[in-house]
């Protein structure tokens, strides 16, 4: 299926190819009396005839893909092995549409290849493949090798062996254990003919046309069908993607809790995008699960409700501001402040200078008070052109909604891009130098990324000190089907500084008033039990109000078939101790095929 991932994988496939062709040394040919798929697939990761050329290599077509330029077929060996760590199953890259057909048997001739779909800085595993064939279709409408069932029972509960020391942490050269380990039992089965049956889908239907399902029904289950990521070590071994090798039209669109009932087949993959993919030549029927977005409850006139929601790239050409708005006064019952990440600036990613996003704020605004919520007021401060991060001239920033008839603004000049709020103390009390502000723009904890935005504001006579967050992204770490284990997590580092400087502005506060009300709120990108979360609340100066729900409930998006959490409220001692809060993630986007954004919006109510 030509999704927008497979083709980026295709351009990279032809490009390391061709740099791989121009610098392994060929031996001579393996002829196909001795050498035979499992031969060339090896017992581990790294095939032992890499590099080699192989002759009439025997195989009957199991799949083929003629979309984008990586178009090729797999192949696999009607006479198996019986040794389990062994593919039966490889792909052939021909880079031009395949002149075979499903059920050719066929002879392949060509230089054996080791592909790293992202290139090695990528960290990824790599997939086995015959380059430069040539090929003999001996007979056609041959009956393909029964599919390899992928099951509970066949995946091991334990993720991936501890990678190799002496390779950097490399499970490349390590012997596959695939009844002990699940990357090493999918990795046994690379390009191969595969089954999945019956499965529930945990990651929706996404622009590219994949989705995810588990073959583990039971395996971190939430109520409403997903499978949770709790810790580093619950990577959730059952989760599967599933593309398809037929029409874009045909395939589901599928939310999280859905079910794929019958078989779903064809060869088993791997790319850049989510690693190990079966692309299904078959694709059982969908079932609805019946999932409902959630509402949740009014606040009472005494409670001062927060929300945070990053609305994902939010300017005026988006057509998405009446189902932002709709969500806001219904889903989220009109939060008396709400914390927006991803507002835009006034002509989106135009990259010709300007900063401005009061156009962007105002048709949200305009929109919420015709879905029947109230006229929000709203505070924020503009981003030096480019140097926030994002995307390319969008220049994204927080933004502050607000009730006028709820809540009130402390207004104190003095807040720019450029310079650092502080905090002082004025009659036994915190208050900010600015409001708004911004935490320290200067520190390179911030460099190309979204410098926190600080507020003060008064409900029923008391202040609140909010700050707005949209932390460093994961991009840059390596994946959880990464061929170093456990992956490297790069982008953490500067979230751990991040950490560390909101950490310090609100002990700050804390020190000026112990009973202040400080909330720290947004796109923490990072789980509640991470390192950079911990930061935040070193020494008891934040709690994070989502560890209130219970685990299965912990969850704010969906990343290749992991519910999980990436943006948080974090609350100061005066509100955690007061035991008067509750808090709710409000699904409405992450579990949906058709997510005006890919976050879900969070509240917290409590009465200061």
């Amino acid at each position: 299926m030509p999704s927008r991932s497979s083709t980026r994988l295709a351009a990279l496939t032809v490009a390391a190819v061709c740099s791989a062709a121009s610098t392994i040394a060929l031996t001579s040919p393996a002829h196909a009396d001795t050498v035979r798929i499992h031969d060339i697939q090896g017992t581990t990761r790294i095939s032992p005839y890499a590099g080699k050329t192989v002759t009439d290599m025997a195989g009957i077509v199991t799949g083929v893909r003629t979309y984008g330029q990586s178009k090729g077929f797999w192949i696999q060996d009607q006479s198996a092995d019986d040794n389990p760590a062994t593919s039966e199953g490889v792909f052939v890259f021909t880079s031009s549409t395949p002149k075979v057909a499903v059920g050719d048997s066929v002879l392949v001739s060509g230089t054996i290849s080791e592909y790293v779909p992202g290139g090695t800085s990528s960290g990824n595993q790599s997939i086995t493949e015959i380059t430069r064939p040539t090929i003999t279709v001996v007979s056609s409408g041959n009956a393909l090798p029964a599919a390899t069932k992928i099951d509970a029972k066949s995946v091991p509960a334990a993720y991936a062996p501890a990678g190799d020391t002496a390779a950097n942490g490399s499970v490349n050269g390590l012997p596959l254990q695939p009844s002990q380990y699940a990357l090493d039992r999918y990795e046994s089965l690379e390009g191969m003919n595969v089954q999945v049956s019956d499965t529930r889908v945990v990651g929706a239907t996404d622009p590219f046309t994949e989705l995810w399902v588990t073959v583990k029904p039971w395996e971190n289950r939430n109520s409403r069908g997903g499978t949770v990521y709790g810790t580093y070590t619950s990577q959730n071994t059952g989760r599967l993607q599933i593309q398809s090798l037929g029409k874009v039209a045909d395939f589901p669109a599928a939310n999280v809790g859905d079910t794929l009932t019958g078989a779903t087949s064809g060869p088993l993959d791997y790319n850049q995008f989510g690693g190990y993919t079966l692309v299904a030549n078959e694709i059982g029927t969908l079932k609805s699960g019946g999932l409902e977005r959630e509402t949740t409850r009014k606040q009472s006139r005494s409670e001062l409700a927060v929300a945070t929601y990053n609305v994902e790239n939010l300017d005026p050409s988006d057509s998405s501001f009446e189902e932002h708005a709709a969500a806001i006064v219904n889903n989220l019952q009109s939060p008396d402040i709400l914390s927006l990440e991803e507002i835009q600036d006034n002509n989106g990613s135009a990259n010709d200078g300007t900063v401005a996003a009061d156009q962007t704020v105002r048709k949200l605004i305009d929109a919420i008070a015709a879905a029947g919520g109230p006229t929000y007021d709203w505070r924020s401060i503009d981003p030096a052109n480019n140097t926030d991060g994002g995307e390319p001239g969008g220049n994204i920033r927080q933004v502050f909604l607000f009730n006028p008839e709820r809540v009130s603004f402390t207004d104190r000049a003095g807040g720019d891009a450029t310079t650092a709020v502080g905090v002082t103390k004025v009659h036994g009390r915190a208050q900010l130098t600015a409001s708004p502000g911004r935490i320290d723009p200067a520190d390179t904890a911030w460099a190309n990324s979204r410098k926190p935005l600080v507020g003060e504001f008064t409900f029923r006579g008391k202040s609140v000190f909010l700050i707005a967050n949209h932390f460093n992204s994961k991009g840059g770490d390596q994946g959880l089907t990464s061929q170093y284990q456990p992956p490297v997590r790069s982008s953490e580092t500067q979230r751990h500084a991040q950490a560390t400087a909101v950490n310090a502005f609100v002990k700050d506060i804390l020190a000026k008033q112990r009973n202040a009300d400080v909330i720290t709120l947004g796109d923490i990108n990072d789980f509640e039990f991470s390192g950079t979360t911990k930061i935040l609340e070193s020494d008891g100066a934040l709690w994070s109000a989502i560890k209130s729900l219970p685990k299965s409930e912990r969850y704010t998006y969906d990343y290749q078939g992991n519910s999980q959490v990436l943006d948080q409220i974090l609350i100061s001692p005066s509100i955690r101790y007061s035991c008067d809060f509750t808090y709710d993630s409000v699904h409405i986007n992450a579990e949906f095929n058709d997510q005006i954004s890919d976050h879900d919006p969070q509240v917290l109510r409590f009465r200061p």
